[in-house]
């Protein structure tokens, strides 16, 4: 089974309409990347994922903040109707802003609407990852065995704080909350070997690789990083769309070596690509009864 673990849930069940067509320009160097989605759209772009999980990220102001639009009062509902929609193919994880006065109250309800766990942007949402409040948070996605996907790494929204992004403050979380399942998304980049150190000494921290494989020779070092530390198998697999799609993914990961010809650098061994592109997503995260047949 190939898991799509980094998908954002699509803006418009239908076809876009011309006038609300978004496109934002500094998520890839290669091409811009158009941010609005139908449902359909999502299908085709996944269709190499037997399974996705699905987000949005609650933030005030969606366009400014991560150029995907999708008003801030439909983040999690939204999410819970597409999920529905397809409860074989798709999982739906919730966001809210752990300072909220009513952070746990809507988590209760994302619960109640089927979302299984968390996605947390902090320098989108612009709270302290060791804050009282996202520390209190954290605690009750422990209990609650709700895994949390943070954003990790770049970004080029300025007003986003990279400190908030760095893979040794999710060192920090960890070690409070030791049963707590945590994917580090975009495997931190730039800082891979931070993360790849992060993953290998926490059992139930893992990395996504979306869309490390845009920049040929991050992906590189970072694939190479967990083979040099002996944890390819914490990797998980990402498309990061609408930036880019789960074929894309693979195609990517896949051509991780190209860079390499004609030099005597260590080669990312294929066999384990093949085992980040068939990783036991949900069984990693306690989400193996997540997906109703």
């Amino acid at each position: 089974m190939i898991v799509d673990v980094h998908a954002h849930t699509p803006t418009h069940r239908d076809t876009v309409p011309d006038d609300e067509r978004q496109v934002f320009t500094n998520w890839r160097t290669d091409r811009p990347v158009v941010t609005t989605s139908s449902w359909d759209d999502f299908d085709v772009a996944m269709a190499a994922a037997d399974v996705s999980i699905v987000f949005n990220i609650a933030v005030d102001d969606p366009l400014k903040s991560t150029g995907i639009p999708h008003p801030p009062e439909r983040t999690n509902d939204a999410t819970a109707e597409f999920v529905a929609a397809a409860p074989d193919r798709r999982i739906g994880f919730m966001s809210v802003n752990p300072t909220a006065t009513d952070a746990l109250d809507e988590a209760e309800r994302c619960r109640e609407l089927g979302l299984v766990g968390v996605k947390l942007g902090p320098n989108y949402q612009n709270f302290d990852p060791l804050g009282e409040d996202a520390l209190a948070f954290y605690a009750y996605c422990e209990k609650n065995a709700l895994p949390i996907l943070f954003h990790q790494g770049a970004s080029p929204i300025r007003a986003a704080p990279l400190r908030y992004t760095y893979p040794l403050v999710t060192d920090e979380v960890a070690l409070r909350f030791p049963e707590l399942r945590i994917v580090m998304a975009h495997m931190g980049h730039p800082w891979g070997k931070e993360t790849v150190v992060t993953i290998r000494k926490h059992p139930h921290v893992y990395a996504d690789v979306s869309s490390i494989y845009l920049r040929p020779w991050v992906c590189y070092e970072s694939l190479l990083a967990a083979v040099e530390w002996g944890c390819t198998h914490k990797l998980l697999l990402g498309s990061d769309f609408p930036i880019a799609n789960t074929g894309e993914a693979i195609a990517g990961l896949r051509r991780v070596n190209d860079i390499l010809e004609g030099t005597a650098l260590p080669r990312v061994p294929q066999e384990l690509i093949e085992q980040v592109i068939h990783a036991d997503a949900l069984g990693a995260l306690g989400l193996s009864t997540a997906v109703t047949a």
